[in-house]
């Protein structure tokens, strides 16, 4: 049976990873007082009980600091995967089905080489996914918000000042894709800028394209954040702007809102306001509401938790939901 322990100080903790040897270790960095790491750790449990020859290891990341800072633990829950003592793979937040998705992946020892070409293959089609995730995607150290280097900052700094829209993705919080878009893209540094789809290139192209004034041409120009919440709050017929996602809720008042929702047998789909400042403040503007959760059917705002409470007590919650009243 696999086995979950936990590692008090950094001797510890490399002396798990040592007697793991070339099998998968897992290290979720947690703390007592976020309630996503309780919830992270019974998911840990479970997959324990699948993989035998996995040792997942669970560490309190401002008891251990030393540890925390090597590896660059900002926020909890953050998960970290070794193997041969070397870490392979990194997932940030309290995310189960990608958590599962990687300890299925991952704990294949010593595999074929087809399950290594089909492992290849579902990466690039994985990568080929972010890619085109938005017309303009931004592959870089940190978030628009808050970048990690120089270069990352550089280049946010001059999509924003040409008013040019643009998605991002934080290769810090995914060593797969880290790894492999280098491969994937034949491009071995970052940031790295696509565009529909095809490779642009890093902040020296970018420089260039922006001083011979063919960026705004290349890339799509911002939409108004209007719009923008517009188009999000008719996303789907039901949708909730919170704090987390339908996995995981960040906040006691979304997750409150996601049970009440689920018991009523009605899609729905979310928005994480965590994930976006710019959303997360404009909407608050928008709807004339100040506060999170925000429930939205067919384009209209419902409200935040206490009316969805009062609609399911007085027995119009469905019907509201349906759009019946």
């Amino acid at each position: 049976m696999a086995k979950v322990v936990e590692a008090t100080n950094q001797q510890q903790f490399e002396d798990f990873l040592a007697k793991a040897g070339k099998y998968l270790t897992v290290v979720h960095f947690q703390a007592a007082w976020a309630p996503q790491c309780g919830h992270m750790n019974e998911v840990m449990a479970e997959l324990a009980k699948e993989h035998t020859g996995t040792t997942f290891v669970k560490v309190e990341a401002e008891a251990v600091p030393e540890v925390s800072e090597k590896y660059e633990i900002s926020s909890v829950p953050t998960f970290l995967f070794f193997k041969a003592g070397e870490k392979v793979d990194r997932l940030d937040g309290a995310h189960a089905p990608e958590l599962t998705k990687k300890v299925q992946r991952l704990a294949v020892t010593g595999s074929p080489s087809g399950a290594t070409e089909s492992s290849t293959t579902d990466l690039n089609q994985r990568l080929k996914k972010l890619i085109n995730a938005a017309p303009c995607m931004l592959f870089m150290k940190g978030s628009p918000q808050e970048p990690r280097c120089g270069f990352s900052r550089q280049i946010v700094a001059l999509l924003k000042e040409r008013n040019i829209q643009f998605s991002s993705f934080d290769i810090l919080s995914d060593e797969e894709v880290r790894q492999g878009l280098k491969t994937y893209s034949n491009w071995p540094t970052y940031p790295q800028l696509y565009v529909n789809g095809e490779l642009v290139g890093g902040l020296d192209i970018v420089k260039e394209l922006a001083e011979s004034g063919e960026l705004e041409n290349t890339c799509p120009k911002a939409v108004t954040l209007e719009h923008r919440l517009k188009t999000l709050i008719n996303q789907r017929p039901v949708m909730l702007f919170m704090k987390g996602n339908k996995e995981a809720a960040r906040c006691g008042f979304s997750r409150q809102i996601l049970e009440i929702l689920n018991g009523t047998g009605v899609n729905y789909d979310t928005f994480d306001i965590l994930q976006d400042e710019e959303v997360r403040q404009g909407l608050k503007t928008y709807s004339n509401w100040p506060t999170y959760p925000q429930l939205y059917v067919k384009g209209e705002l419902i409200g935040g938790l206490d009316i969805v409470k009062e609609l399911k007590e007085s027995g119009d919650l469905v019907s509201v939901l349906k759009g019946e009243s």
